[in-house]
């Protein structure tokens, strides 16, 4: 497939986070998509993809990925992008704090035929963590939370 028909996949995913309309993978992630770094409980194909950004959608609803860097090949799309939202909901066992994140990311996306069809890549989740006081600050001594988040997150 020609780049610029990825690009538009990805910049169609986007667009689908960015508006809540997550309906849009169905369309742009292949039903047989390899996520290398899934989110934790994230299930397969573009359905893992919906409930993941419902479940950020749910603890930041202003949720705007925003891209910063974008490069592209026939068959490869990655991407450096900023995440911002406000927290407003329960994210990963953290009542809401209504602070707002910002945190940096990358993706590499090989795309067939016009659609995702593997990922990999990394959101600055520490950040997040941070941001919303989950996660002490560097010198903080209150590790009760950390350990946590850390569990959560790991499913033990």
């Amino acid at each position: 497939m020609p780049k610029d028909t990825n690009i538009a996949a990805q910049e169609k995913f986007a667009e689908g986070v960015n508006s809540g309309n997550f309906d849009v993978f169905d369309e742009v992630v292949s039903p047989d998509v390899v996520d290398h770094d899934p989110a934790p409980e994230q299930g397969p194909g573009p359905q893992g993809f919906k409930d993941m950004f419902q479940t950020m959608r749910t603890a930041f609803p202003d949720l705007e990925v925003t891209p910063e860097h974008m490069t592209a090949t026939e068959d490869d799309v990655a991407l450096a992008y900023t995440i911002t939202g406000t927290h407003q909901g329960d994210f990963i066992g953290v009542a809401p704090t209504g602070r707002k994140i910002t945190a940096r990311g990358v993706q590499i996306g090989r795309f067939e035929d016009g659609r995702l069809a593997e990922r990999w890549g990394s959101s600055d989740q520490l950040a997040i963590l941070q941001q919303i006081g989950a996660e002490p600050q560097a010198g903080e001594q209150d590790k009760g939370l950390v350990d946590k988040v850390r569990d959560s997150l790991t499913g033990q």
